[in-house]
């Protein structure tokens, strides 16, 4: 049964005991490695796929997630899901429209509570794959990810993070919305791919943080850096590069949409998705709210 347009999704609340019980957190820390990569799979595993490649995909996917209204961890899962797809299996350029489409609905089906449809993801292709298609590859997505979906993304650590934070208490949710919008961007790039789920968290924080100019006179950029790495083990150097790493990345976003609207990449990248007309757009929305 779906909901109507006057009604809303009941969410409960977060549960205080859960988010001062540092085991919570520790559980979280040592279960992020088990699925993140460790090697660039462009260089030894796919030979059609390209970055470029990738990076559209992730913008339709992004365009899908949000136009469905979907939950935020929805779209971060299900690139991941893509990225260990890829990292093992060797996969024809014209099937990667079909892997983010399958990655969606395994997604939602994990952290939605009604998941996507196959037939509405079959209608953002404009119909070039069909739901048996899909079916079909959700079994062997399933199978090369030996079965393996419950995983630890970024978005799992902010709630965490935020607690353990000095932050006035109406800027946290202004903070985590933020970051959420940062860690959708990351999830669009494959820079980050490699990088463990907490630190990507930790880093989107900061950069809210710093962007929003929410710190205390006695709260400094480097205190909060320091704090941030202290909360989840790393090192401060990497996540002052990550954190970089993040603000650039938004920055260049916000270049591109200061620009007149036009194609994400030339006229090679457009030949890839034909049915699709990827643009600027696609970028998150909260994106551009943000102040460097």
């Amino acid at each position: 049964m779906e909901l109507l347009c006057v009604e809303g999704v009941i969410r409960a609340k977060r549960d205080p005991q859960l988010l001062r019980d540092r085991r919570v957190l520790q559980n979280l820390l040592s279960q992020e490695e088990r699925c993140c990569l460790r090697v660039s799979y462009f260089q030894c595993v796919q030979k059609e796929i390209q970055p470029y490649m990738r990076k559209m995909l992730a913008f339709w996917m992004l365009e899908v997630c949000e136009e469905q209204k979907c939950e935020e961890e929805v779209f971060p899962l299900a690139m991941n899901y893509v990225d260990r797809y890829l990292s093992c299996v060797p996969t024809r350029k014209n099937h990667l429209q079909l892997l983010g489409a399958v990655c969606m609905l395994l997604a939602s089906k994990l952290r939605e509570t009604m998941p996507l449809s196959v037939q509405k993801l079959c209608i953002y292709t404009d119909n070039s794959i069909t739901p048996c298609e899909v079916l079909d590859w959700e079994y062997l997505v399933l199978e090369k990810l030996k079965w393996d979906l419950v995983i630890v993304i970024a978005n799992d650590f902010l709630d965490h993070i935020l607690h353990r934070l000095s932050l006035p208490q109406h800027k946290v949710h202004l903070v985590k919305k933020h970051a959420q919008t940062f860690i959708a961007l990351c999830a669009t790039e494959y820079t980050f791919a490699m990088y463990p789920p907490s630190m990507i968290a930790t880093g989107c924080i900061g950069a809210a943080v710093h962007g929003l100019s929410t710190s205390s006179d006695h709260f400094s950029g480097e205190a909060l850096t320091e704090l941030l790495a202290s909360i989840t083990g790393t090192e401060v150097d990497c996540l002052k590069a990550c954190q970089e790493q993040i603000e650039a990345a938004l920055a260049d976003n916000l270049k591109r949409l200061s620009q007149p609207q036009q194609d994400y990449s030339s006229s090679k990248n457009a030949t890839y998705l034909e049915s699709q007309e990827v643009s600027l757009t696609s970028t998150p929305t909260d994106v551009t709210d943000v102040n460097l």
